[in-house]
C-alpha cells in the first residue's frame, strides 16, 4: 500500500473526506481550474472531475496554484486533493449532453443562463435566433428540458468515451481515483466498464456511483456485492440521493442521499445482534460511503442525527453555486485578474470552508 492510499483511508475513517465535484461532463477548463484551486484552498480532500486529459490538466493547476498562494493567504496547506476522474453509463444523467433540435426549437430563450446553471446555452435574440449547446459546458442537468415548451425540441446524448484508453492517461497526468457512474439497470455491461476501471487503476480507491431510481434496495445490494468482488477493499460507493439537484439548503433536498446511505449501511455495515434483537454497526465496516445527490451544507448534520454513518461527503451544485458569483460574476473567464485578486479569492475560501467544515468539521488543511 502507498501513502496516499493509506492516508485517504484514513480520512474515511475520521470521516474527514469533503469532495468537491466539478461536474462529470464539466470540460470547461478555466471553470475547473478556479473551482479547485479555492476549494483546495479551503480544506477539500477531493475533487471530482471529468475523465478528459486537459480537464486532469486544468484540476492539477488549480492544485498548484492554491499551493502557490496558500502562505500568502495565512492557509498551511498539507494534504493534496486526490482527483477523482469520472466516467458514466449511457442512460446516466451524470454524463450526458443536452442537445437542441435546430429544426424544432421555438425561440423562445427559456433555456439559456441563468436557468443553464454552467452557461452552456448562451442568451439569444428571443423570436430570431436558435438556442445551441455549447458541449463542452453542458454537464447534462436537465434544468434546460425541464423549462422548454416542447419536450421534443431537448435531447440527451452520451458523452461516450473509450475508457481502456482515456482512463491510464488520466491516472498517468496526476488522477488518483476513477468512479464510474452505474445508475442503471444493465448489470452485465456495468460490470464490463467496472473491469476496465479496475484494470486502469488497480492499485487505488475506485467509486461507483449509485442511486435506487432503478435498482431498488435488493439491486442495489446486488449492484454492491458485485462491484465488490472485483474491487474488494478499495472500493467507495457514492450513496446518490437526486444527481444534480443540490440548489436548495434544507434538509428535505439532502434526505434522499442520506436514506441511500442508510440502505448501503444496513446491507453491508451493520448486523442484527441476537442477543438485542437490534441492528447495530459491525466493528469493521466492509463499504466506504460517500454522500451525494442534493447534498448541502446539513448533509452531515442530518445523517449523525438519523444515525446513518459515512466516509465522507461530495457536494457538487451546492458548493458550485455559493461561489460562482466569485469565480465568474466578477471575473469572467477570460479575464485572468482573478488570480490576482486576493481579497476575492479570500471570500470565496471563507465561503468554501463553511461548507466543508459544514460537513467534516474541523480541517487539517
Amino acid at each position: 500500500m502507498t501513502d496516499r492510499f493509506q492516508k485517504l483511508q484514513e480520512l474515511f475513517d475520521n470521516q474527514k473526506y469533503f469532495k468537491m465535484i466539478c461536474g462529470a461532463g464539466n470540460e470547461d477548463l478555466e471553470e475547473v481550474k478556479r473551482l479547485t484551486m479555492i476549494y483546495t484552498l479551503a480544506g477539500a480532500k477531493g475533487l471530482d472531475i471529468s475523465a478528459t486529459p486537459s480537464v486532469v490538466e486544468s484540476c492539477m493547476e488549480g492544485i498548484d496554484r492554491a499551493f502557490d498562494i496558500s502562505g500568502s493567504l495565512g492557509i498551511n496547506l498539507k494534504t493534496r486533493p486526490y482527483i477523482m476522474v469520472s466516467v458514466g453509463m449511457p442512460g446516466d444523467h451524470h454524463v450526458r449532453k443536452a442537445f437542441i433540435d435546430p429544426e424544432t426549437c421555438i425561440k423562445c430563450g427559456l433555456c439559456v443562463a441563468p436557468v443553464c446553471p454552467t452557461e452552456a446555452i448562451l442568451p439569444i435574440k428571443v423570436g430570431e435566433e436558435v438556442a445551441f449547446v455549447i458541449e463542452g459546458k453542458c454537464i447534462g442537468c436537465g434544468d434546460c428540458s425541464a423549462i422548454c415548451p416542447k419536450p421534443e425540441i431537448i435531447s440527451y446524448t452520451h458523452n461516450d468515451k473509450a475508457l481502456s484508453e482515456i482512463l491510464p492517461k488520466c491516472i498517468e497526468l496526476g488522477a488518483e481515483n476513477i468512479e464510474l457512474h452505474a445508475a442503471i439497470a444493465d448489470d452485465e455491461q456495468i460490470m464490463k466498464e467496472w473491469k476496465i476501471v479496475n484494470e486502469s487503476n488497480p492499485n487505488g480507491h475506485n467509486s461507483m456511483c449509485l442511486d435506487r431510481l432503478h435498482l431498488g434496495n435488493f439491486g442495489l445490494e446486488h449492484r454492491i456485492k458485485s462491484a465488490k468482488d472485483i474491487m474488494g477493499d478499495r472500493l467507495i460507493i457514492q450513496a446518490d440521493g437526486y444527481p444534480m439537484s443540490g440548489g436548495e439548503d434544507n434538509y428535505n433536498t439532502t434526505l434522499q442521499a442520506v436514506s441511500t446511505a442508510d440502505v448501503v449501511n444496513k446491507a453491508f455495515n451493520m448486523r442484527l445482534n441476537k442477543k438485542t434483537k437490534i441492528i447495530e454497526y459491525k466493528k469493521y465496516k466492509e463499504v466506504n460511503i460517500l454522500l451525494s445527490g442534493g447534498t448541502n451544507s446539513l448533509t452531515s448534520t442530518l445523517a449523525n442525527q438519523s444515525n446513518v454513518r459515512f466516509q465522507g461527503v461530495s457536494i457538487g451544485t451546492f458548493a458550485r453555486n455559493l461561489i460562482y458569483k466569485n469565480i465568474k460574476e466578477k471575473y469572467d473567464y477570460d479575464d485572468k485578474g482573478f488570480y490576482t485578486d486576493m481579497g476575492n479569492i479570500k471570500e470565496a475560501y471563507r465561503i468554501a470552508k463553511t461548507l466543508v467544515e459544514a460537513n467534516v468539521g474541523e480541517v487539517n488543511e
